[in-house]
């Protein structure tokens, strides 16, 4: 399957059935490159529509603990973001069609330089990305951090966005929205809002672009929730925290999709 066309086909497909998305999110490199490899293989094998792969940083400062812990351990063990790429091209190996989002800050961007990043990142396998700390009003300022781009650039909007931004945010987004369930930083520590989906009602009046929300989702029955109101659920630090607990275990990746299994059908709507 094309790259360009991978979150695209992707949804299309879901949305034949009315079936939700699930996108997992794991921080790549954790614990180990070698590890993280194989987690992400189970997580597709499991069933997952879509993975997000955390760039490891220093300075993640919208992460929560577990993600700030995930992005150490992976710093801890040498991953660098050519070596991220290298994992998405080995991961493409064997699975040519699941869509691959980097989850970034503009930090190791800059270091590696936008053009250079957007074709080497295209080259390995990835589909989108998502800058962390890159306010939308400066992307706009920025074109050369879009710019000739096979990469689609997921917009995040949060629950708490006067309607005017999330006009504008909806209108300029791409590949499909990240809706927080709730502000703060990331985290599994508390439920998504019970007023989510007026918030995907409100998207999703400016854009026909999926939208999928994330942020507190640890729970089948979360996730259930989410999808009835949303077109993806999207779960991260419950995953990462099931990594750093098993960290050591041989049986790592397959606990980690014996974790999500429930989560993904209760997205896919399915009996559990």
């Amino acid at each position: 399957m094309n790259h360009t066309c991978r979150i695209k086909s992707t949804f299309t497909k879901l949305k034949q059935t009315d079936t939700p998305a699930f996108v997992a999110y794991v921080t790549a490199g954790d614990p180990t490159l070698e590890k993280s490899l194989g987690i992400i293989r189970a997580i597709a094998d499991a069933g997952a529509d879509v993975i997000e792969l955390g760039v490891p940083f220093s300075d993640p400062l919208a992460d929560g603990a577990v993600n700030q812990l995930a992005a150490d351990r992976a710093l801890s063990a040498g991953c660098t973001l050519p070596k991220v790429l290298q994992l998405v091209k080995d991961f493409r190996s064997t699975h040519p069609d699941t869509p691959i989002v980097l989850f970034t800050y503009l930090n190791p961007l800059f270091a590696y330089g936008f053009e250079k990043f957007s074709a080497d990142a295209t080259a390995a396998g990835v589909d989108g990305v998502l800058l962390l700390d890159l306010p939308p009003d400066e992307a706009a300022e920025n074109p050369e951090l879009c710019a000739a781009s096979a990469l689609k650039h997921i917009t995040l909007i949060a629950p708490n966005s006067p309607a005017e931004r999330i006009e504008a945010l909806a209108k300029q987004a791409e590949g499909f929205i990240y809706a927080l369930s709730r502000t703060g930083v990331t985290g599994a520590q508390a439920a998504p809002s019970e007023g989510i989906g007026s918030t995907v009602s409100s998207i999703k009046q400016h854009t026909d672009i999926p939208v999928c929300v994330g942020f507190g989702i640890n729970t089948p029955e979360q996730a259930a929730m989410v999808a009835s109101v949303s077109d993806g659920v999207i779960v991260g630090s419950a995953i990462v925290n099931q990594i750093a607990e098993n960290a050591d275990s041989p049986e790592l990746p397959a606990t980690i999709a014996n974790f999500i299994t429930p989560l993904i059908n209760a997205t896919h709507q399915k009996h559990i």
